[in-house]
């Protein structure tokens, strides 16, 4: 079994970030949203993988490498322009030859992993097997209609009155079936091969389509909030670690990860949270589920429930919460205000932020 990784969308709603960045680079618990996902491919025993890339290949490439690091084996495909998923599976067609395959959405998290859903795939072999999870607002999804023996009777993309509140997540599990199905289907008015549409076609034609239940958390991080939910979601689960240089004014509390090469002075850290490679905290708070990655200075400030990217650096800034604040970026102070403050900052920006 192979591996497809969609790694190529332009990710339009994490803008300024993915001006800068491929969406799939942006980080989670310090570690790239693409790692995350790679990780859950090998953990499930598969090695060969094929990630589509677009304008942003190599940013993917900086990430992931030859995949060696990782215990893979990685091949690049290029999509000249977001043409649709199943498009995707068009163009990776001499890559997967006859192969099974596991189609990943590069910029999905799912805690657990996806050993389960593949082991079910290789027990039971149907032509496809969905990964798919209730939801509350089933109208921003693509939806599966399932019969009572597991089977996928419908799937309906976004619909204004979906026929079921079971989102079809981002892993799909193909056998050789679904090339015929993306060769059949015409483009849709977006101009985009389908992947619901190419499911529909094996549907009608009598393919096995069935579902599996994820029941545990996952999340696509292509928005910030949905980022930012991920982000606290995997601190939870983080071995803590306090090998760094600590002096005796700070206070450590709860499941903190340091790098032993940051340096921690003066200062407050409530867990979880994660701290990077030669990291400076100096005279400052930094609270519950907040990432901050390497070459960060942070002095004189108040930080939760926040990611803040590789070399930024904050300063004086009182409370900040729910926030992004990308790489590079310099964040301080020029008068002194009481309440906290929400920002969302692209890479290189610099922000004064007064009364």
């Amino acid at each position: 079994m192979k591996a497809l990784v969609l790694s190529g969308g332009l990710g339009t709603r994490l803008r300024p970030f993915s001006h800068s960045m491929a969406k799939q680079t942006v980080p989670v618990a310090n570690r790239p949203v693409l790692v995350h996902c790679l990780e859950a491919i090998r953990d499930a025993g598969i090695t060969e993988v094929g990630i589509i890339v677009g304008s942003r290949a190599s940013d993917i490439q900086r990430v992931a490498g030859t995949g060696a690091q990782l215990g893979l084996r990685v091949t690049y495909l290029q999509q000249e322009s977001p043409l649709g998923l199943a498009h995707c599976v068009l163009i990776a067609r001499d890559y997967l030859g006859d192969d099974d395959f596991v189609m990943y959405l590069g910029d999905n998290v799912v805690v657990g992993g996806i050993a389960d859903v593949v082991a079910e795939f290789r027990e039971q072999r149907p032509d496809a097997l969905l990964m798919v999870a209730k939801v509350a607002n089933p109208s921003e999804f693509g939806v599966a209609e399932i019969a009572p023996d597991g089977q996928v009777t419908r799937v309906q993309e976004k619909a204004a009155a979906p026929v079921s509140d079971l989102a079809v997540i981002g892993v799909y599990v193909f056998s050789r079936a679904i090339h015929q199905a993306v060769r059949a289907i015409k483009p849709s008015w977006r101009n985009e091969r389908e992947i619901t549409d190419a499911i529909q076609w094996l549907i009608q034609h009598d393919a096995e389509v069935r579902a599996y239940h994820h029941l545990g958390y996952w999340k696509d991080t292509g928005k910030i909030d949905n980022l930012l939910d991920c982000n606290r979601e995997l601190l939870e689960g983080l071995a803590p670690a306090l090998d760094a240089q600590v002096d005796e004014e700070s206070t450590i509390i709860g499941p903190v990860t340091l790098d032993e090469t940051a340096q921690v002075s003066r200062s407050r850290l409530v867990g979880p949270l994660v701290v990077g490679s030669g990291t400076v905290i100096a005279g400052s708070y930094i609270g519950p589920y907040t990432s901050i990655g390497a070459g960060c200075v942070v002095d004189g400030a108040a930080l939760e429930s926040s990611i803040v990217m590789d070399g930024a650096v904050l300063t004086d800034v009182g409370h900040i919460k729910d926030s992004v604040i990308g790489r590079e970026a310099r964040v301080s102070r020029t008068i002194a205000r009481t309440d906290g403050h929400r920002l969302i900052v692209g890479d290189h920006g610099q922000l004064c932020i007064g009364s």
